[in-house]
């Protein structure tokens, strides 16, 4: 038999013991995780329900590694700014994309063409929450209830408007279009904020709009609520009926806020980062709900089924309402 010569045979020593402290050496740097600051780039803007959830989560991270965590909203184009600064980062977990299924789930959709691979640029994290929508009005507009709004519209087709700041709320307005038989022109916004102050300016007739930037309004008085988007009354604002009461049986909508790594981040610092991002969630629970989300924390595999389940369904709901990819 050939003797292996020392030298070779000590190199091949030396790669078995490097592949051995492969695994250790991954835990190591999991444990050390994060040893610096953590940048959430968050795929709407400031105000938005996406920046509010970041704002919740990124201070009990600090808490509980002691490390900073800057929110960086670089909201408009639908999120494809914010996504393609994530997919471009480098893949050590310092970088992570908050958003929406927006991004990652209704886009496909309603885009031919991404600038990002939602499923190949990055590695799922988490979802924190899923929200319902409220549908809001001027409170001069003159409409009560979902009923009024489609009589107003039928009885003049083209002339009142809705506005949207993400696909869902834009869908929200397509799904009422279809079901209803309405015709209402389509406004879009980069973001909700800017949407809700034409809103109440009366430049816009009418939105469906995430909770956390809505109610607020509609408690302040600056906006009327006609309905919401879930399949059952929302604890926090009993008072306000769902599409399905008012006569809309098949009318979901629904949207989740999470968290991304960009691709070939490691699976230990991507489970490292779920483990910090469900205790921060949790430690703040009540902010969220008091918000009308509610919360949803799932493993990187159950988040990637949610966002496959979602792509499915955004694509069925958009042929079904007959719009036509940009």
């Amino acid at each position: 038999m050939r003797r292996v010569p020392d030298p070779a045979r000590r190199r091949l020593a030396a790669a078995g013991a490097f592949l051995v402290a492969l695994p250790s050496r991954a835990r190591a740097q999991a444990e050390a995780f994060p040893n610096r600051q953590i940048r959430f780039i968050v795929s709407f803007p400031a105000g938005s329900a996406t920046d509010q959830v970041a704002r919740l989560i990124a201070p009990q991270i600090t808490r509980a590694t002691g490390q900073g965590v800057v929110v960086d909203n670089r909201g408009g184009a639908n999120g494809f700014i914010a996504c393609e600064a994530v997919a471009k980062a480098p893949p050590d977990g310092y970088t992570l994309l908050v958003t929406t299924g927006t991004t990652h789930a209704a886009n496909p959709a309603l885009f031919r063409k991404l600038p990002y691979d939602p499923v190949k640029d990055f590695v799922p994290i988490t979802s924190f929450s899923n929200n319902a929508f409220v549908l809001v009005v001027a409170p001069s507009f003159p409409a009560n209830s979902v009923a009024d709004l489609a009589a107003l519209a039928r009885a003049n087709p083209g002339k009142y408007s809705f506005a949207s700041g993400n696909a869902p709320s834009r869908i929200g307005g397509e799904m009422f279009k279809m079901m209803s038989g309405t015709n209402l022109l389509h406004v879009p916004y980069k973001g909700a904020p800017q949407a809700l102050t034409d809103l109440m300016g009366g430049q816009i007739s009418m939105m469906w709009t995430d909770l956390r930037t809505g109610m607020p309004l509609v408690q302040g008085g600056k906006l009327k609520a006609l309905a919401v988007t879930g399949r059952k009354r929302l604890a926090l604002y009993p008072a306000i009926p769902t599409m399905i009461e008012q006569g809309y049986p098949d009318y979901e909508l629904t949207n989740w806020v999470g968290a991304y790594a960009p691709a070939r981040t490691p699976p230990e610092i991507v489970a490292r980062l779920n483990a910090l991002m469900h205790a921060a969630a949790r430690a703040d629970a009540a902010a969220h709900e008091n918000t009308g989300g509610e919360l949803q924390l799932l493993s990187p595999a159950e988040f990637a089924a949610l966002q496959a389940r979602d792509t499915a369904m955004w694509a069925r709901v958009t042929r079904a309402a007959g719009m036509e990819p940009e």
